[in-house]
């Protein structure tokens, strides 16, 4: 593992896109025929130096791709799986929200012959960076939530069963290419608390065989800088505390640090990545009370075992704005960091 300071800065998945880059992407989506795959590659690569720059800068001490080659976190992913079809949006007009994503039917049983994309992610990004990295992985149960079963799965549980093997797959794929710090992305757990110890078994199926350290990042939703569930940990704990995973990656700022009082339930060796940026605010937290959240939360945990993150990834979230909050994020972490002798 690399090294890293105590209380390591990081963010949890994607990065604020480029205004020019979400043009090229517009662009390539309503003429493909007008770009060809160097095309396509050079604009792609540009857009993840720009990621890795603007969260080195920033100060981050453990980075990510930006998840620049994404859409929308995980609708780019269906394109990787066969045995689906698209169906039309029910609602195209008026205020977003989350019935306006994509969707789609299972017409066979769900493969990905090539696997997921997030080898060449990965791939792509040790060429371009040397820095500390992670690598962020879209669980099955979320990508559940865009499928319907059809006449192939009987609900969402079963579709999720399906997805099981194929992320796992990808999971394994990633560390034979030297990945060893994972992101099982699921925020929809913490959206459908209901069957805890089902979820639980679904993630332990999900890393099984996977040597390398695995985060499980559970937020409230973020379409459209809009959560989806009832905001509240409480019906997770303390089943989550017994997650087979190295670290829990939770949302605390964009609810004013209500319930950080669970952490304490979080024993060692489990690490926590506390979310003290809200990432659906366009209020740039200054460092000041970044500090006091950090001390907030060393109330519960010991800093070994804490890093600092935002609430959810910075895609949705405009590039100057996404700027500012990391490098007040770190600014913060590292007054405590001197307060604790262990400075930056």
């Amino acid at each position: 593992m690399d090294s890293l300071p105590l209380l390591p800065v990081t963010v949890i998945g994607s990065w604020a896109l480029p205004g020019w880059y979400v043009k090229f992407c517009e662009d390539v989506a309503a003429h493909p025929e007008c770009f060809g795959p160097d095309d396509r590659e050079e604009a792609v690569c540009d857009a993840v130096r720009l990621a890795i720059d603007d969260q080195l800068r920033a100060g981050a001490d453990l980075i990510t791709d930006g998840e620049m080659q994404r859409v929308d976190f995980n609708l780019g992913f269906y394109d990787y799986l066969t045995g689906i079809e698209p169906l039309p949006p029910g609602r195209r007009w008026g205020a977003p929200a989350h019935d306006q994503r994509r969707k789609y039917r299972c017409v066979a049983p769900l493969d990905a012959p090539n696997g997921l994309g997030v080898v060449a992610e990965y791939r792509r990004l040790r060429r371009l960076t040397a820095a500390p990295v992670k690598v962020p992985v879209p669980g099955p149960f979320t990508l559940a939530g865009c499928l319907i079963g059809g006449n192939v799965y009987t609900d969402r549980s079963a579709i999720a069963d399906a997805l099981v093997p194929i992320v796992n797959r990808e999971l394994r794929d990633l560390v034979a290419e030297g990945a060893h710090f994972l992101q099982l992305d699921e925020p929809s757990f913490a959206c459908h608390p209901q069957q805890p110890e089902q979820l639980l078994e679904l993630i332990g199926r999900t890393v099984a065989g996977v040597a390398a350290k695995v985060s499980l990042h559970m937020c409230f939703g973020n379409y459209r800088a809009r959560a989806v569930g009832h905001r509240s940990y409480r019906p997770l704990f303390p089943h989550l505390t017994r997650a087979p995973v190295q670290q829990l990656a939770l949302e605390f700022a964009s609810r004013e640090m209500a319930e950080i009082e669970l952490v304490r339930e979080i024993r060692p060796p489990m690490e926590l990545a506390v979310g003290l940026v809200d990432v659906k605010n366009s209020w740039v937290e200054p460092p000041e009370l970044i500090a006091d959240r950090v001390r907030q939360t060393l109330r519960y945990i010991e800093p070994e075992r804490l890093s600092v993150t935002p609430d959810c990834g910075f895609s949705q979230t405009a590039r100057f704005l996404a700027c500012q909050k990391l490098a007040n994020l770190a600014a913060g972490v590292n007054r405590v960091r001197s307060e604790l002798g262990r400075g930056c």
